[in-house]
């Protein structure tokens, strides 16, 4: 095993695979250690957005359409009112998160990134990193492992400017998808969305405050979604994870940085959650270029501004039905306000037109 290395990645999800690419496209020797196998799965809404996707291409990595599905833009549905608009940017894609997590280990194997799966890190060391009682000496240590993350701790970045939990549960449906559209349906103090990620298996994720909400009983509260279901197969067991809002002090600590979940994280009703972290990398990766990681924190607290401003936004929908109904029937009035919600969400409309946008809303609200 080797002893040296200019970049050691602890965790080997999407983050820390993106962190390890991105770096190696710039020279580093890099290796990442995790203690799973892979595929590694995490239950989550499983769409990449068209910025996501865009990210991803700077990686080298593209999705194949025969392993993923096409969505051109997003449909909100709320007590017998739907609206929709398409990207202005190309289309997203679903794709189940084993898949991606595969892909990304081959263009990570064919990019010269070391990989050691099954090998916890068990702790930081002045000069880098211990496995077991072996020291790997790094200049660069990335913590990617986790909304949990241990190398948080260890680097005493454990620290938050604000910290809000919701919890998220998914199942695979076996079933054509209806729309070409990932929907998200909005339910008392809920929401349930659905991704299709093959011509016949849709994914389907709730997200509550409530820890102890499942599926199963919720979804009588979606007669549109039971209609669409009925007679479809699971295509896998109910698996739940946490849906964070967090932000943190710092995310770096001398060669320590953080990227992914465990330097934050967005709530996942945004659906911006890996295309942040494939952001970060690119950040964190000439960062490395440049010796210094001191701009990684100004960029980083940037790049998460737009996809916390569009949770928030989002979120106020859940504030009270009687009000998320009036906002439905403005977008109705004028689909041209939801599709540019949509291009701001996506980062294809300035903060300044956003703010046009948000006004025009207002008035439409008021009127509605």
């Amino acid at each position: 095993m080797m002893t040296t290395t200019d970049v050691f990645v602890i965790g080997g999800g999407p983050a820390g695979l993106a962190t390890a690419i991105a770096a190696r496209q710039r020279g580093f020797d890099v290796v990442v250690a995790d203690g799973a196998q892979p595929p590694i799965d995490k239950p989550c809404g499983e769409g990449l957005m068209p910025d996501g996707r865009a990210a991803l291409e700077k990686l080298g990595i593209g999705i194949p359409a025969e392993v993923a599905h096409p969505f051109r833009g997003i449909r909100f549905v709320s007590g017998g009112l739907s609206v929709d608009a398409s990207f202005p940017n190309g289309a997203g894609q679903g794709v189940r998160r084993t898949v991606l997590h595969s892909i990304m280990v081959a263009r990570a194997e064919a990019a010269g990134v070391s990989l050691l799966w099954h090998t916890p890190v068990t702790g930081l060391h002045p000069e880098g990193v211990l496995l077991g009682e072996q020291i790997v000496r790094s200049r660069w240590v990335v913590g990617a492992d986790g909304g949990h993350s241990l190398v948080r701790h260890w680097a005493g970045l454990d620290r938050y400017r604000y910290d809000r939990t919701r919890f998220a549960f998914r199942r695979h449906y076996r079933v054509s998808p209806w729309s070409d559209c990932m929907e998200l349906h909005w339910g008392p103090s809920c929401q349930i969305y659905v991704t299709p990620v093959a011509a016949d298996e849709i994914c389907v994720v709730l997200i509550s405050s409530d820890p102890h909400l499942r599926l199963d009983v919720v979804l009588t509260a979606f007669p549109e979604l039971v209609a669409r279901l009925r007679g479809a197969e699971p295509s896998s067991a109910e698996r739940g994870a946490i849906s964070a809002t967090r932000k943190l002090h710092r995310v770096y600590q001398g060669r320590v940085a953080l990227v992914g979940d465990a330097s934050g994280t967005v709530d996942a009703i945004t659906g911006e959650g890996l295309c942040l972290s494939f952001r970060q990398a690119e950040v964190l990766a000439e960062c490395f270029a440049a010796g210094s990681l001191e701009r990684y924190q100004q960029v980083h607290r940037e790049l998460a501004r737009r996809p916390a401003l569009m949770a928030r936004l989002m979120l106020t929908l859940d504030w009270k039905t009687s009000f998320r109904q009036r906002v439905m029937r403005a977008f109705g009035s004028d689909p041209r306000l939801f599709g540019r919600m949509l291009a701001m969400h996506v980062g294809a409309l300035s903060p300044m037109d956003f703010a046009t946008n948000g006004l025009s809303l207002g008035w439409r609200v008021l009127s509605a």
